[in-house]
Formats: C-alpha cells, sequence, structure tokens
C-alpha cells in the first residue's frame, strides 16, 4: 500500500502541493413553533395571524357589507325595548324625576296628587304619599344628592321631602311648604345649590332656607309653562311660555336676557348635559328644535317625526341623544343631530305619554302615561342585560363599527329606517308627507312664476321662528 500511495506524480522539493479548497458552510433555518402562541391561556380559543395587505384581500369591502347587513338584520331581530311596566297609580302619571347619580330612585306624581317612590333596581314600589297635593300634582324635582325631593301642585305650594335613597322610601309628611302666589306648572332643581325654580305667573327662583323666593321674573307673558336651569351656567335660566315664547334669564342681574317668538306653543325645554350652551324644545306643530342660545335668530336642529304635539323632552346623561313623549301615545328616541327619531317605543295599551326621562346611566328609558303607568324600556331596543363577556363586546362594537361605515347604502338604510309604528301613527304619517309635498310644489312654483327675490326661499329651521327679542 506504501509504493501505491507514492506511485503518483512526483513533485519537486522546493513547489508545496496545492490544496484542496474547503467546502463552504451549510446555514440551515429551523421552523420552531410554540403552542402558547397560537392558544389562549383562557379557554382554549384559536388565534388566527392574519396578513393586513389591502393586496391580499381583494373582497374584504365585499364581506364587510355583508356582515354590515346581517348586523343591521340582527338589530331589528332582536329588537325587544320593553322591559316592565309599573303599576300602581290610580290616575295620570304627570311627571316625574330622578337624581342625577347612580342607584337613585324615581319620584313620580300623578293627576289624583299622589306621589310614589320607585326603585329602580328592583322594579318596584318604594313609598306612596296619597294626598301630597290637593289637584293635580305639576311637577317633581329631585336634589343631586338624592336626599330631598320637591313637589308642586294646584294647590299653589311647594313642599319639600325627605327622600332616603338607601331604602328607596318617603316621609309621609314634608319638611318644608313653599307657598306661591299662582299655580306651579313645574319645579327644576339647581344641578349643585340648594335652589329650585318654579314657574306660574312668574318665573319664581326659591332657596330652602326662605319661605319667600330669591328672585321674580316675568316678561309680557300671562303663564310660564316650564323652566329648567343651566348644567354649566348655575344662574342661567331656560323658561317656555304660552305666549310662544322661549326665554332666557339670569340671576346675576336679576333680568331677562332674551326670548325667541315662536309660530306655536312650547311644552317643555331641556339642556344638553354634554353641550351647555344648546337646548330642545318640544313643541305643538309636532316638532322638537334644538336652538344655541348664542344666536335665537334660527334653530340648528329640527327634529320631525312625531304627528301630534310633543309634551316633554329629556336628555340622556351623555349628551349624544334625547327621549321625547308625544300626545300621539309614542316614545322616540333621537340623536342630538339626527333629523329623523332613530327609535319608537309603543304599545297597545299605552295611552297619551305625559312625561319622559333617562335613568342616570342612561341605558334605560321611563315614560308616564294617561293609562297610569310606568313604563321602562331599552335606551338601546336590541342590546342584551346582564353581564357581557369580553368577546361580545368586542363583537358588538365590530358590528356597531360596521353599520356606521355602510350607514349611507340604501340597502341598509332602508332596513335601518324600517319601523313599526300604529295604525294611526301610520295613516297621520302619510297625510302629512302628502300635505308636505303639495306646499313645496305649491312654493316652488309660486317661486318660478314670480319675480326673481320677491318670494325667497326659508329654510325650515327659520319658518317657525317670528323674532327674537332682546
Amino acid at each position: 500500500s506504501r509504493a501505491h500511495r507514492g506511485a503518483g506524480p512526483k513533485t519537486s522539493p522546493g513547489r508545496r502541493r496545492p490544496r484542496t479548497p474547503a467546502r463552504a458552510a451549510m446555514k440551515i433555518k429551523v421552523l420552531q413553533r410554540s403552542e402558547r402562541d397560537f392558544v389562549s391561556a383562557n379557554g382554549g380559543i384559536a388565534r388566527h395571524n392574519r396578513n393586513a395587505d389591502p393586496q391580499l384581500h381583494p373582497f374584504e369591502r365585499a364581506r364587510e357589507y355583508q356582515r354590515a347587513l346581517t348586523a343591521v338584520k340582527m338589530e331589528k331581530m332582536f329588537a325587544k325595548p320593553f322591559v316592565k311596566a309599573m303599576d300602581g297609580h290610580l290616575d295620570s302619571v304627570k311627571c316625574m324625576a330622578v337624581a342625577r347619580r347612580p342607584g337613585a330612585p324615581l319620584v313620580t306624581g300623578a293627576c289624583d296628587g299622589e306621589l310614589r317612590v320607585w326603585n329602580l333596581q328592583g322594579l318596584t314600589c318604594g313609598a306612596i304619599v296619597p294626598r301630597a297635593h290637593a289637584g293635580f300634582v305639576r311637577g317633581v324635582a329631585v336634589s343631586p344628592d338624592g336626599a330631598r325631593a320637591f313637589s308642586c301642585g294646584d294647590d299653589k305650594c311647594v313642599k319639600m321631602w325627605a327622600l332616603d335613597e338607601a331604602n328607596r322610601s318617603m316621609e309621609g309628611s314634608a319638611l318644608s311648604t313653599y307657598h306661591c302666589a299662582s299655580i306651579s306648572n313645574s319645579i327644576d332643581h339647581h344641578w349643585k345649590k340648594p335652589m329650585f325654580v318654579t314657574t306660574g305667573d312668574t318665573v319664581d327662583v326659591w332657596d330652602y332656607q326662605r319661605s319667600a323666593p330669591l328672585s321674580s321674573f316675568e316678561w309680557g307673558c300671562e303663564r310660564v309653562i316650564m323652566s329648567a336651569f343651566n348644567p354649566a351656567e348655575s344662574c342661567l335660566i331656560a323658561s317656555t311660555a304660552v305666549d310662544r315664547s322661549v326665554g332666557l334669564y339670569d340671576l346675576r342681574g336679576n333680568t331677562p336676557i332674551r326670548k325667541v317668538l315662536l309660530k306655536m306653543r312650547s311644552n317643555a325645554v331641556a339642556w344638553n348635559p354634554l353641550a351647555p350652551v344648546n337646548f330642545v324644545v318640544a313643541n305643538e306643530d309636532c316638532n322638537l328644535y334644538t336652538f344655541d342660545m348664542r344666536n335665537l335668530s334660527k334653530a340648528i336642529g329640527r327634529h320631525w317625526d312625531h304627528v301630534m304635539p310633543v309634551l316633554a323632552v329629556s336628555y340622556n346623561p351623555n349628551g349624544q341623544e334625547f327621549v321625547s313623549a308625544s300626545y300621539d301615545a309614542t316614545v322616540r328616541v333621537w340623536s342630538v343631530d339626527g333629523a329623523r327619531s332613530k327609535d319608537v317605543y309603543h304599545t297597545k295599551r299605552m295611552q297619551r305619554v305625559l312625561c319622559c326621562n333617562f335613568t342616570p346611566d342612561g341605558r334605560f328609558v321611563l315614560s308616564g302615561s294617561e293609562d297610569a303607568n310606568i313604563r321602562v324600556w331599552k335606551a338601546k331596543a336590541d342590546q342584551k342585560l346582564g353581564t357581557l363577556t369580553d368577546r361580545e363586546k368586542r363583537a358588538g362594537a365590530y358590528r356597531e363599527a360596521l353599520k356606521e361605515k355602510f350607514q349611507r347604502l340604501p340597502e341598509i338604510r332602508r332596513i335601518k329606517r324600517h319601523i313599526h309604528v300604529p295604525k294611526m301613527v301610520k295613516s297621520i304619517t302619510n297625510k302629512r308627507r302628502i300635505m308636505r309635498e303639495a306646499k313645496t310644489r305649491k312654493e316652488e312654483n309660486r317661486r318660478k312664476h314670480s319675480k326673481p327675490g320677491s318670494f325667497p326661499h326659508v329654510p325650515m329651521k327659520k319658518r317657525q321662528i317670528i323674532k327674537e327679542l332682546e
């Protein structure tokens, strides 16, 4: 073997033998996956990784549109807004009030002079004051801390009651009685201070410790219907009167500031708690108007779906929506910037609705009607009662985002606008639509065949306003 190894070509002693080049190192990548990266700790739900590159998903918008269509259909399918009817009153429920804090009880007044306190957690009656006033209970209010309740009635008296918030009860005798010069139509409590305002022949501001009003306002009208304190500016009051005016009063100067005169009377007024410069009035012309107190020459919003006079209005504590009660026996929920109602609540037995309110958490709507019942509704008709899991919350938020994204498309808009209403409301709505279209055609023809500028176009938000006074 040694001879065999030496049989190769010989090399000279001065030259080295050429070295064989070394092989290149090979790089190997190993796929390593951990099970905990793909399975969550709770429930064992598999995670799906997704590439968000839009080029890889050419049909993403079509899929989202189909999901939005399914979501808006599910909203109508699961819409069951009615929760419970609380009975007990023997006459029409004229007014209601609840403190602006979670868990506060509801105080209602009836046309037979009775006051009741309701536990909103158990939806039961907690206390009854049978003859709180002689005649109608015109208005009720609750202090911000929930310790005092106030009521006014046809006996020209305002009474202060001790309210036990823990037991949802009320003492049978009034703590104090304030005598007014005329019958009070409404009462409202200050948002922070121990003060309240009543309306009758004048607008009177009262203090807890005084038997006479601190201030009285009168501005050329026989009777004031309702007033309300501004939530941010503590010295500002808005009121509606029988002379078709909506007025503003300032406590610092004890003088009226300004008022606007409408074509028809306004029955109620409410301030927006989120945007305190805006307030909404419920009018006899079946509409609601939103005004900016800095400019009353025109309304910044007109809300038109009711077919009979609107009697009451109240804002959600979040300031994004409000509820109205009407003579047409319906309760409607509105968005602050929407001209048409988001939803309408009604039952076969519910008669004319005289008052309405939101619960302090904004999740439920309360209404009182002439059939002596207080009804509890969901603020969102398809919301699920009870505790929601995180997965349900995320799925609900995703569906809401899809509906908002595709809300302008005709099919989704048609399904979302479709609302079942009573036959009477439907027939009146059709008649009003025909009359409105005929009036619009008449105005267009008159403008077309008149001298340019002799018949100018007046926006709908200005048509009901006659003039502004200061």
